[in-house]
């Protein structure tokens, strides 16, 4: 067990950090260099921005983000928008929700959540880089997931890139070559193409750019909070690191006089 350990370690660290191969090399997943990964990462408001458009003019099409509230938008540590934006964000793309109550649709505001879009059939995207994994251990040791995480991002990303160019027809459904998707094809035609979006900010919309723009937008609709609880978890880290230290002190001070008395020494004042 140990040797397995070792060389799957050894196996792990060899690896280039521009990309791994995920369960067993069956599919394809790269190791993009997000901002927010690691205990100090933060989320790049410019690329939520540029990862909220492509969403809107892309994937909006047909997958929706139902737990995704609009105002979670304006939120602290998210895309870095204010109220007003958002209000804006809804009347320029006429977002409109189902009203129970009324039995109608509506304009939404800002307390409605993203509409709900499964008229295709597609999975919602809200908790989407969460769901997913793109990163395992060989052999089972998890060894992946402790050196680049889960890679649920990576995966979006991937899944968004890695398109073979070759279809295939079963039962008269066309499906689409893809390296990342388990089995190598997928029923969704590849979305993104370069300069398909024109980005505000000015930023070159490469496919591989809005592929790591929308996943890492679809992270932070995963975990808005996460910057919070970076945050907490650091706080909790060193206030665990001062008691650690006042109690062995204090522990030690307690046991002094008693290691004293069987030593036969003159205990400490």
């Amino acid at each position: 067990m140990f040797r397995t350990l070792a060389i799957s370690a050894a196996a792990a660290l060899a690896l280039s950090t521009g990309g791994a191969s995920a369960a067993g090399g069956e599919i394809t997943v790269e190791n993009y260099d997000f901002s927010f990964q690691g205990p100090f990462g933060t989320f790049d408001q410019d690329q939520l921005q540029r990862g909220l458009q492509v969403y809107t003019e892309v994937c909006a099409a047909c997958h929706g983000l139902q737990y995704v509230p609009l105002r979670a938008l304006a939120d602290e540590g998210g895309i870095g928008w204010t109220m007003d934006e958002v209000r804006a964000y809804i009347d320029q793309n006429f977002i409109e929700v189902y009203d129970d109550d009324l039995a109608d649709w509506r304009a939404a505001i800002p307390n409605d959540n993203f509409p709900v879009n499964d008229s295709v059939g597609a999975p919602d995207l809200s908790l989407m880089a969460k769901a997913r994994t793109g990163f395992f251990g060989p052999r089972g040791t998890a060894i992946y997931p402790l050196i680049y995480g889960l890679g649920g991002p990576e995966y979006i990303a991937s899944l968004l890139t890695h398109y073979t160019g070759v279809e295939y027809e079963e039962f008269g459904t066309i499906l689409y070559g893809n390296e990342t998707m388990q089995g190598g094809r997928i029923s969704m035609a590849p979305p993104l193409w370069d300069d398909s979006v024109t980005y505000a900010d000015g930023t070159s919309a490469t496919v591989d750019q809005m592929a790591q723009d929308v996943a890492s937008f679809l992270m932070w609709t995963a975990e808005p909070h996460m910057m919070a609880r970076k945050q907490f978890g650091l706080v909790a880290v060193i206030i665990l690191g001062i008691f650690s230290v006042l109690l062995y002190l204090t522990n030690k001070r307690l046991w002094a006089p008693v290691k004293a008395r069987a030593k036969g020494t003159t205990p400490p004042e």
